[in-house]
């Protein structure tokens, strides 16, 4: 097998079909050979900071345990500075990128989505 068909075999393009969030894992169809993957470990970036927008007006829950917690007065249009993620899932239909290791029958791994 040439360089160019071994790279072909180990970076593909590939749509999401099912998550197993859980396992931080998908499946994906190829869409030039029609075939599905197996479970694909989907590459996590542990901690990584986000900003959220909030779109539309909403309530903050609060937990405090002077007030005993409830609810706050509805929020117009904010920030959310500081959200921090621990762990990211592609959704059912993006298309992602996938990395399989060089070996036959190896494992692969969704590297992120593709916009």
């Amino acid at each position: 097998m040439d360089n160019t068909t071994a790279l072909q075999h180990m970076v593909r393009i590939g749509k999401v079909t099912a998550l197993d969030a859980g396992n931080l894992k998908a499946r994906c169809i190829f869409p030039e050979t029609g075939v599905t993957s197996g479970l694909l470990s989907v590459l996590q970036h542990p901690a990584m900071g986000v900003a959220v927008k909030a779109d539309g007006q909403h309530t903050h829950t609060i937990t405090d345990t002077y007030m005993g917690g409830g609810s706050a007065s509805t929020e117009g249009e904010h920030d959310h500075e500081g959200t921090v993620t621990t762990t990211w899932m592609p959704k059912v239909n993006d298309f992602v990128l996938v990395c399989y290791l060089p070996f036959f029958n190896s494992d692969g791994y969704i590297l992120g989505v593709i916009p």
